[in-house]
């Protein structure tokens, strides 16, 4: 499962500066992940400075 996103983003955008796939952009109000493009390697998760990104369910 992908990794997600939650409201706690603060749009810093070092969450899609450290994504090896692209998968991660700026969205209407935050930064979303798109899902199919995701490798679930956690490169994300790791450089969020609010631990706003988690394992999806």
């Amino acid at each position: 499962m992908a990794f997600v996103i939650s409201s706690d983003c603060i749009s810093c955008g070092a969450c899609s500066d450290s994504c090896p796939v692209g998968a991660i952009s700026q969205g209407d109000s935050q930064y979303v992940i798109d899902a199919d493009s995701c490798i679930d390697c956690g490169s994300c998760a790791g450089n969020c400075p609010v631990g706003a990104i988690s394992a999806g369910e």
